[in-house]
């Protein structure tokens, strides 16, 4: 079933179901019709709804409270769709919220794209509300599956424990700044991918800061001097940013 102005008034009139499994579903939609379907359909199926027109009041939700799930419009006015999953990613209290993406486009370039800055499952308009349903449903899944204890994260030899505000190399501690240790928590929650230099002073110095994009270059090359032997996990990628992967000389060790 595709989406149509009378499932929409259908969603305004009933509230859907009682039944809730717990779980909280961020949908982000400018066209009003669309996002009242799409949220009448999710509380059917015992999600909790909340709602946002923008990226700009998407942003402003995730503040009040982090939804398990995401479902994000790319085109919208104010804040794109695709600016809002850069800030997400760039953020470890955020960056590894599952994203679903909704996008007119259908070319395979356009996709790309949108895995590259952070969206982790698509789907095309127009769409089935099952479907929809069901790719929530899997992206939830994957994402306890892939759950780690206690915010500890680890790459090789390197362990940061959030929590305890603690990074170790090969089981020797690393004193870091409040800054490299915002930065490299933001590198190692990525789990690989890339982030550019707004999202890494995003998450290092806070949005909006007045600072230049060469900060964190000054960061970063200090995080790697006390790294030491783990410096090589922090990968440049040339004219976009950073990410922390298996050094190249070591990707074929066991």
């Amino acid at each position: 079933m595709m989406f149509e102005s009378d499932v929409a008034r259908q969603a305004r009139r009933e509230p859907g179901s009682s039944m809730s499994n717990g779980k909280t579903i961020l949908v982000v939609e400018d066209e009003a019709d669309l996002l009242d379907a799409v949220c009448y359909h999710l509380q059917r199926d015992g999600y909790v709804c909340r709602r946002a027109s923008d990226g700009a009041q998407a942003l402003a939700e995730i503040t009040k409270a982090v939804p398990d799930a995401i479902v994000l419009d790319r085109m919208m006015p104010r804040m794109s769709g695709d600016e809002v999953a850069r800030k997400l990613r760039g953020d470890p209290r955020t960056a590894s919220i599952p994203i679903l993406m909704l996008t007119a486009k259908s070319d395979e370039a356009d996709e790309l794209v949108g895995f590259a800055i952070g969206a982790d499952d698509y789907v095309h308009k127009p769409f089935s509300v099952k479907l929809l349903s069901a790719r929530v449903a899997a992206l939830l899944r994957r994402k306890q599956s892939e759950a780690r204890p206690a915010d500890v994260f680890t790459a090789g030899p390197i362990v940061l424990d959030r929590q305890r505000h603690e990074v170790t190399v090969s089981g020797a501690a690393v004193q870091l700044t409040a800054a490299e240790f915002r930065a490299l928590a933001a590198l190692m929650s990525a789990r690989g991918r890339v982030l550019d230099r707004e999202q890494m002073l995003d998450a290092t110095v806070g949005a909006g800061v007045a600072v230049t994009q060469r900060t964190i270059d000054v960061h970063i090359a200090a995080l790697r001097k006390k790294l030491g032997e783990a410096a090589g996990w922090i990968q440049t990628i040339r004219g976009i940013g950073y990410a922390l992967r298996n050094p190249p000389s070591e990707a074929g060790s066991v």
